[in-house]
């Protein structure tokens, strides 16, 4: 057998036997798929030294630990170069329709997290434009890390030059070649990429230091897995039949209107971590504890508007309710760039609009959507209520630090000063909560009959909400000295917690079927309550007394601007009509016809219902620039 000439291996070509055209081919395949691993790793170097909070090296070595996430990552830079190599017949132009991407997606997610705390999704092509404008106000870090990647992604460039010279020749084998690229695309990008086995099966609990950080979990898998697995936020999903034109028309017929300025007041927004009205479930009811755990906001809720707020959400998601509220949309993608909001709304109308939270800012990336729904200014651990909150017990103990913050902030406001429109989200209560028994319990297994374990989540979470709730009631005592008029809206964003899978509210045999009345309002509903001191009843008329309307948090907005006797702007006009027919809107797809819950609502309401969808579409999305 004629021995195989290293030369010919290297360069192929004619002149060259079969089986040094077969080793050719192998040697192209290897280098090539070398050098897409090489890019590929260096994409993954950038996504450990993104994020300051872990540890680069840390982080990095956690990949390796997990091969499931480095194939992941390793995949669409092999797959890019193979397609461009089969396309072009050239590993420099393969490995440049690799890398170039690569590098830049990886770049623009390391500055990106480090300048906004925000990982690079897919959607974020919908901003290119903006992004411009934002970079200008930034000073670029140039660190060793990024100096390190791109020499090295550079220095590849003219190995593939040289060492690599034209590939495969024949149309018919780059054609199936560059198929088979497409194919396997095609068929990972469901089930590796999207898939939700797979994504569990990234899950970098060795990286992670907090799993509630969006940023954290999205580095925690690299940087091309995540980012390919964001795809679908890049198209948001319109309404059956959505027509931009026909949308904007419908909004059009109704008009904006100003606040009065003889009607202009505070309005203090604050939504309440977990808060429920555990006496609403007879068995509960009849246990005295649980009686005088919640007389006093019963009391309150006599001086008051008060009613039911039907949320999307149980035992978690807490921005569903917050952002419902903020913006009236009753359906919305998280916001990744400006949006047209109520809290915009107040800050035309001349209110200084301010976000208070003492948890921290990255937490469901309030942040910086804070700043796209229009707020003048946010407060976070980081900003300030570190100082006065430890992080660790704020889920303890926080509402009394919150509360004194928010009376000051208005008690010490002058009368030249804007009118203002504060929004906060308090921390305490928020689940899991203990088990065990302690002194003091409001409900001893002994006496009720219930398990230990549901007994003791039912006594510290009610503990907490003791103290919440008489928190609420000095608040409201202070608000009621003050000469500036202030409206207060409270609410709860969910259900708490009460055992996995809903043990405890299952052993409390609590009815959890949501296509039921009863079965809905145990599941989703949470008090409301919006309260006005006594300057503030004076200068809108109002005696701010009586029942509320059950409704979604999408109309919470409405019922405080039909207090206040406030028209509002245009998108709320709408949103008065369709909660005429339905003050609920569910995610579950429910309604209340007539007063009846319902899946199906009548046709003509359906549609009514489909028009207010595709106009609220439209204002989310193109609101800002029409």
């Amino acid at each position: 057998m004629q021995p195989i000439n290293l030369k010919n291996v290297l360069r192929g070509g004619a002149g060259v036997s079969a089986r040094e055209e077969r080793a050719h081919q192998i040697y192209i395949a290897v280098m090539l798929a070398l050098l897409a691993f090489a890019s590929g790793f260096l994409s993954l170097w950038l996504a450990a030294f993104s994020y300051a909070a872990l540890d680069g090296e840390a982080l990095f070595r956690s990949y390796l630990h997990n091969p499931l996430i480095v194939l992941l990552n390793l995949l669409p830079p092999l797959l890019l170069t193979a397609l461009g190599y089969f396309l072009t017949r050239r590993a420099w132009a393969a490995y440049l329709i690799s890398a170039v991407p690569t590098l830049v997606f990886s770049l623009v997610n390391y500055y990106k997290i480090q300048l906004r705390g925000d990982p690079f999704l897919a959607a974020d092509f919908r901003l290119v434009r903006t992004a411009g404008g934002i970079l200008g106000h930034y000073t670029l870090d140039v660190s060793s890390v990024v100096v390190g990647s791109v020499a090295a992604a550079a220095a590849m460039l003219p190995l593939a030059v040289v060492l690599l010279p034209n590939g495969v020749r024949g149309k018919r084998t780059r054609l199936v070649g560059a198929l088979v690229c497409l194919a396997l695309s095609a068929i990972l990008y469901p089930t590796a990429y999207l898939g939700l086995p797979v994504y569990e099966a990234t899950a970098n609990a060795e990286a992670l230091e907090n799993s509630w950080s969006d940023v954290e979990n999205f580095v925690s898998r690299g940087f091309w897995f995540p980012f390919i697995r964001s795809i679908p936020t890049a198209f948001p999903s319109a309404p059956p039949g959505y027509n931009a034109k026909a949308a904007k028309e419908l909004l059009a017929r109704y008009p904006d209107a100003d606040i009065p300025r003889e009607k202009k007041v505070d309005v203090v927004g604050v939504m309440l971590e977990a808060f429920s009205d555990l006496s609403d479930f007879p068995m509960l009811a009849e246990q005295q504890s649980v009686r005088e755990v919640y007389a006093p906001l019963h009391a309150l809720e006599k001086t008051c508007v008060s009613g039911n707020l039907l949320t999307n959400i149980f035992a978690g998601g807490t921005v569903d309710s917050e952002w419902g509220f903020l913006t009236g949309y009753s359906h919305h993608d998280e916001f990744r760039s400006d949006v047209d909001s109520y809290v915009r709304y107040f800050k035309s109308q001349g209110y200084e609009t301010v976000y208070r939270h003492p948890g921290y800012g990255w937490f469901y990336n309030r942040r910086n959507i804070n700043g796209y729904l229009g707020f003048d200014s946010s407060m976070f651990t980081e900003d300030g209520f570190g100082a006065l909150v430890d992080p660790e017990t704020a889920p303890y103990r926080s509402d009394e630090q919150l509360f004194d913050f928010l009376y000051r902030e208005l008690r010490d406001r002058g009368e030249s000063d804007a009118p203002l429109f504060s929004f906060s989200v308090s921390y305490q209560n928020h689940g899991p909560y203990g088990s065990g028994a302690f002194d003091g319990a409001a409900i001893p297994p002994g006496t009720s009959g219930w398990s230990a374990e549901t007994c003791g989540i039912l006594s510290h979470y009610l503990y907490g909400v003791s103290d919440t709730i008489a928190q609420i009631v000095r608040f409201t005592t202070e608000l009621e000295t003050l000469d500036r008029p202030v409206v207060l809206v409270l609410f709860g964003d969910h259900k708490p917690w009460i055992g996995n899978d809903k043990s405890g509210y299952l052993e409390l045999g609590v009815n959890l079927d949501y296509t039921t009345k009863d079965g809905l309002y145990n599941h989703y509903s949470t008090p409301y309550l919006i309260w006005a001191n006594s300057a503030a009843k004076q200068t809108l008329g109002n005696s701010f007394n009586g029942a509320g309307e059950d409704l979604s948090p999408c109309f919470l907005m409405t019922e405080l601007f039909d207090l206040c006797s406030w028209q509002g702007p245009s998108f709320m006009g709408l949103a008065r009509e369709v909660r005429m027919f339905t003050p609920l809107i569910h995610d579950r797809g429910l309604f209340f016809e007539n007063g009846v819950l319902t899946d199906e609502l009548s046709p003509v309401l359906r549609e009514f219902y489909l028009r207010y969808r595709r106009a609220e579409f439209w204002r989310e999305t193109q609101g800002l620039r029409n």
